[in-house]
């Protein structure tokens, strides 16, 4: 018998991690590739230096996060957005972190960098709404975040299915075929710790130290992984 098919899956790269954590931890794409698991195919692109792909080409596309705003202006970064705006309902689309941002930002939305600061370490969200790809239905997840800049106005077409205090949209959805999270499902505990000891500096011990604290607790990144083996399949 000839085997199924694996859904194929661009992972479209915007960002890095910092280069003495890649050699441990690897790439976003490595990480998004261990999230999915041997159930799908996948491809990286890194969006900053080539042309995102034909839409139509894969089964579902992965927007990584990236230290770069959407706001940015960047040459890539208009590229992206633009692509955004096109491909919609063409492929199934996940965006995290950056990817989050750009998709709300492409499709009628706002993005800022908060007035409440760094979000980092393990934060918890209450579910909004219980999507039909989100099995097994959790009332909340706690998930590491790393993260300066926030959607502060939804798009009209969207439904937030992710919320918390500190980070009210938290979780978008369009449709039955786009979804996008503020978190980091893809990032395990000791690289998040990892990513927040390197900015210290920059963040400040007084966020830094309770953060770390926080990912050492329970964390629900097989579920959210599940939630989106499950979406993009479809």
């Amino acid at each position: 018998m000839t085997e199924p098919r694996k859904p194929c899956i661009a992972i479209l790269e915007t960002g890095a991690p910092p280069s003495d954590l890649a050699p441990t931890h690897g790439r976003y794409p490595q990480m998004f590739r261990r999230l999915l698991g041997e159930e799908f195919e996948t491809r990286g692109v890194d969006v900053r230096h080539s042309p995102p792909p034909d839409p139509e080409a894969f089964d579902g596309v992965i927007i990584t996060g990236s230290p770069a705003g959407v706001y940015d202006g960047d040459p890539w970064i208009d590229r992206l957005l633009d692509w955004i705006a096109s491909a919609k309902g063409r492929t199934r689309m996940v965006g995290i972190c950056f990817g989050h941002q750009a998709m709300a930002q492409a499709l009628g939305g706002s993005v800022e960098k908060s007035d409440r600061g760094w979000g980092v370490g393990l934060h918890r969200y209450d579910v909004q709404a219980a999507e039909p790809w989100m099995q097994p239905p959790l009332s909340t997840i706690a998930i590491p975040v790393s993260h300066q800049d926030q959607v502060v106005e939804k798009p009209a077409g969207a439904r937030v299915i992710l919320a918390s205090d500190f980070t009210p949209f938290a979780g978008l959805a369009w449709d039955d075929d786009a979804v996008s999270m503020q978190c980091h499902p893809e990032f395990t505990p000791d690289f998040a710790a990892a990513l927040a000891e390197g900015r210290r500096d920059r963040i400040g011990a007084d966020r830094v130290d309770p953060a770390l604290e926080t990912l050492k607790g329970d964390n629900d990144r097989d579920a959210v992984g599940a939630w989106l083996r499950t979406f993009l399949r479809g």
